[in-house]
């Protein structure tokens, strides 16, 4: 089976998992773990069908009136508080529950919001993405000297950026809003916008954890609407015993890009990521690796083109206000067809890694200073395109709840 094949066969598997519903024996355990992760709907299912089969003993009906109090449903646990203390006779232990539940009174969900915007100053030794060679071959090889425009211009910019993050119901689902704005103090035709908005809905099949989400956004390039976007993505973890920290999970995905102002250069890319990650207290780190299809414009020059990327990322807290990270990804993308036939006669083939170090000083509960630093090397085959850069970059940032 080709790479292509195989990855549209796995997320056409992801997507079928809704299907697979395990039976779960303990209806009660099955609706506090729901509740607990914040799913309300597939609690009230569980509740459905514990009121259904209705309670044989004092435990039942105990764990019935605490899923509806957890819920929220202050009187139909009530109800049957006192009827366990009405027709049974109730261990001091099972009394104590009783009160202490209606001392404290059932759940009341509230929307929870988090918000943060950020300012930044920072330095840039490569804004165009200009070519590592002044000089050009092309495939009847006369060499050429690049125009200025196309050699490496650095500069100082200025970042503003805000995100926005509010629950839409108890059930989990979320929607979220990206904005960043980038200006250049000499290279204007550089300045970039953008703005992303999506939500995300969690959900199981069987006993994977599934978590949906979608996402449209637009960017501007010096002024100029330069990029359109849709993406939707599908993340399973598996019900997997693992040690302590660790997590894995799929990763499937769907973009596609429109480019109104390029012609030919509009696509569609699939990607399948395996996620592997590990959590303390005072650490946090993730890998993941995965496979990538770009499908793109019938004329687009090299056509469409595969790939592979690979992340590594660290976090760890180094002290009570300062936390570390370290971060490396690389990417390889190969192209189907000869890129310009007669002018370059390559397939291109491009390898892309991005090396990132940032320090986080909390100044405050709400507010936090970061010195990061990003060097980007791109290799590729064919001269013009490779290219090296380095930036630093010193922001404050503001977070609220």
């Amino acid at each position: 089976m080709s790479p292509r094949a195989l990855l549209c066969c796995t997320l056409w598997l992801l997507s079928a998992a809704a299907a697979a519903q395990a039976p779960e024996d303990d209806l009660y355990l099955q609706a506090m773990q729901s509740i607990a992760e914040g799913r309300q709907a597939d609690a009230s299912l569980a509740l459905a069908r514990m009121i259904a089969q209705g309670p044989r003993h004092a435990g039942e009906w105990l764990d019935l009136a605490l899923v509806q109090c957890a819920l929220g449903h202050d009187t139909e646990a009530e109800q049957l508080f006192a009827s366990i203390e009405r027709n049974f006779d109730p261990p001091p232990g099972i009394r104590d529950i009783i009160h202490q539940q209606r001392s404290q009174g059932c759940h009341r969900w509230r929307a929870l919001s988090q918000w943060s915007v950020s300012a930044a100053r920072g330095h840039d030794s490569n804004v165009n993405q200009g070519a590592s060679s002044p000089y050009f071959t092309d495939s009847s090889g006369v060499p050429l000297e690049l125009l200025p425009e196309y050699k490496p211009h650095s500069d100082g910019y200025a970042v503003v950026s805000g995100d926005y993050l509010r629950e839409l119901n108890p059930d989990g689902d979320l929607a979220f809003a990206q904005a960043h704005l980038r200006k250049f103090d000499h290279q204007s035709h550089y300045d970039s916008a953008s703005l992303f908005a999506g939500a995300e809905h969690p959900w199981r099949a069987g006993r994977w954890k599934m978590r949906s989400s979608a996402m449209l956004g637009v960017m501007t390039l010096g002024g100029q609407l330069y990029q359109q976007q849709a993406q939707t993505q599908l993340r399973a973890a598996a019900p997997l015993t693992l040690p302590k920290g660790l997590d894995l999970s799929l990763l499937g995905g769907a973009t596609y890009t429109r480019y109104p102002t390029l012609s030919n250069f509009d696509a569609t890319t699939l990607e399948l990521r395996a996620l592997l990650g590990y959590r303390d207290d005072l650490t946090q780190a993730q890998a993941a690796a995965g496979y990538q299809y770009d499908r793109g414009d019938a004329h687009r020059p090299g056509g469409d083109r595969d790939g592979w990327s690979m992340r590594l990322y660290g976090r760890r807290l180094l002290s009570d206000q300062l936390i570390g990270e370290l971060e490396w990804t690389g990417q390889r993308w190969t192209g189907a067809t000869l890129y310009s036939p007669g002018i370059i006669d390559l397939r291109r083939a491009q390898t892309t890694q991005t090396l990132r170090g940032a320090l986080s000083y909390a100044l405050s509960k709400e507010h936090s200073v970061q010195l990061e630093w990003r060097a980007v090397r791109n290799r590729e085959n064919i001269s013009i395109f490779q290219y090296r850069s380095r930036q630093v970059q010193l922001s404050w940032r503001w977070t609220g709840l």
